[in-house]
């Protein structure tokens, strides 16, 4: 361990690109940002057997290990209530819901009413 005046000095002359950047765009990692909701943690269980209804002796559990349960999110052009539009990441039931309004996308031009 180096003393506190040389590590200081050390740690001085690293370079920039060794500490991680923190970025403001998007505050949490697969996390929908109108509900809140984010990865949980769950159980895989596997069984092995037949059903007990199907004539078999019965099913049983052979293992439970730990899985993660991923909200499906989608990168989403919105229109926010003061007017202004952003993209943001979704999960797909408030897309459902009605939650967020996607933009309305104008046409760059209109044919119909064009000289023929």
């Amino acid at each position: 361990m180096l003393p506190d005046s040389r590590r200081d000095l050390y740690i001085a002359e690293l370079p920039l690109n060794r500490f991680p950047r923190k970025t403001t765009e998007n505050p949490m990692a697969r996390q929908c940002e109108v509900c809140g909701k984010k990865v949980q943690m769950g159980n895989r269980v596997e069984t092995r057997g037949k059903a007990k209804y199907l004539g078999g002796v019965g099913t049983k559990k052979t293992g439970i290990t730990r899985r993660k349960f991923v909200p499906n999110l989608q990168r989403v052009h919105v229109t926010l209530p003061n007017g202004e539009n952003k993209t943001l990441r979704v999960c797909t039931q408030c897309i459902r819901s009605g939650a967020v309004r996607k933009t309305v996308r104008t046409k760059p031009f209109d044919v119909s009413g064009s000289k023929k």
